[in-house]
């Protein structure tokens, strides 16, 4: 069967194999009656309540914040045209979730979008594995928005979302697994679905997902920071990033390269999605800040301001040339640090920073 019924059972019903469903109310749930016929004003004010968190989880799935906006209002438009399929055996939210699950399998599946992972080429031109440099759809998710996902409804699943689950790192490096791979491992590894649901929602059998969930564990780690697993689940940056980050501020606004090289590790890494570009090494990436921080010719007033993205300190960085009135986006710097130093920076355009003002006053 195709995913293409978005809710992985017969035309998106919650249905059980080998037998009937049994509808089960939780309390605070709405009942299957409601969600089948209670109207549209009331299974919007229901469904809407989870557009941020199924915002994120369709995210995780694509590694894109715009098409992720794209598909989570395709999926409640997707829930609300398939209401009369929903028995109840489920939760109303799991439902939901597997909707969005198979509509993000079938944009994978889709022509709406090439998706080659390629190496990518270090400052000279030699090939280098890089999975933030080989993910070229790769966005960022402001802070800001996460939290929306987790806006305290006093229900069990509102917790906030963790760092280990959204970090760049995280996201470049899953978007290397084959689809229904990925899909197992977030609905099993961050969801903390049993292995029968996700069996069916994603309509594979019970050794099916047993198995991919084992082989995406394994490519996963291959794709990884080392040190990944000692960042724990921290839902914003610590106050010694911060400090980091306060430093890479004033020395980009300081135009100092003394004060910038102090921040970098030797094997820093600095990558530009959607470039297949990675500078590798400290001296890599101050050749590439040279010219435009201490260049004959200065472009114009620099000015960044610290953001938070996918819980990673972040500097967005604007520029006022010479006879304009504010200053405009070039980029935004996503940080990550261990020790105290800045290991990988990922470098957005303007273009990519969804949830982010691109203008700047006085």
């Amino acid at each position: 069967m195709s995913s293409s019924d978005g809710a992985g059972g017969t035309d998106g019903a919650d249905c059980m194999r080998g037998g009937r469903p049994t509808a089960v109310t939780a309390p605070g749930e709405p009942s299957a009656e409601t969600i089948r016929t209670g109207g549209e004003a009331v299974f919007s004010a229901l469904a809407e309540r989870y557009r941020h968190e199924l915002r994120v989880h369709i995210y995780r799935m694509l590694g894109s914040f715009t098409d992720a906006e794209d598909l989570v209002q395709e999926t409640l438009l997707k829930a609300w045209r398939r209401r009369e399929t929903f028995e109840g055996r489920s939760t109303f939210r799991a439902w939901l979730y597997r909707i969005a699950t198979n509509t993000a399998l079938d944009f994978l599946a889709g022509p709406a979008r090439t998706r080659e992972i390629a190496l990518a080429v270090d400052s000279a031109g030699s090939p280098a594995a890089a999975p933030l440099a080989e993910v070229t759809w790769l966005q960022p998710y402001p802070d800001e928005l996460l939290d929306l996902a987790a806006p305290g409804h006093g229900e069990p699943h509102t917790v906030a979302i963790a760092r280990e689950t959204v970090e760049l790192a995280f996201l470049a490096a899953i978007q290397h697994l084959p689809p229904r791979q990925r899909a197992v491992l977030i609905l099993r590894d961050i969801a903390g679905w049993p292995a029968q649901e996700t069996a069916d929602a994603l309509d594979l059998s019970l050794p099916s997902v047993k198995s991919a969930l084992q082989r995406a564990r394994t490519t996963l780690r291959d794709h990884l920071p080392e040190r990944r697993a000692d960042w724990g689940a921290a839902t914003e940056p610590s106050a010694a990033e911060r400090a980091v980050l306060q430093r890479y501020l004033a020395a980009s606004r300081d135009a100092d390269l003394s004060a910038l090289a102090l921040l970098l590790r030797e094997d820093v890494r600095q990558a530009m999605p959607p470039h297949h570009l990675l500078f590798d090494g400290r001296a890599a990436v101050l050749d590439l800040w040279r010219p435009v921080l201490a260049g004959d010719e200065p472009w114009g007033e620099w000015r960044s301001v610290a953001h938070a993205v996918n819980r990673q300190p972040a500097a967005v960085s604007y520029l006022r040339r010479p006879g304009e009135t504010v200053f405009t986006a070039i980029n935004a710097d996503v940080l990550r640090i261990e020790d105290g130093l800045i290991a990988e920076i990922t470098t957005f355009d303007p273009e990519l920073l969804p949830g982010l003002a691109l203008t700047l006053a006085e």
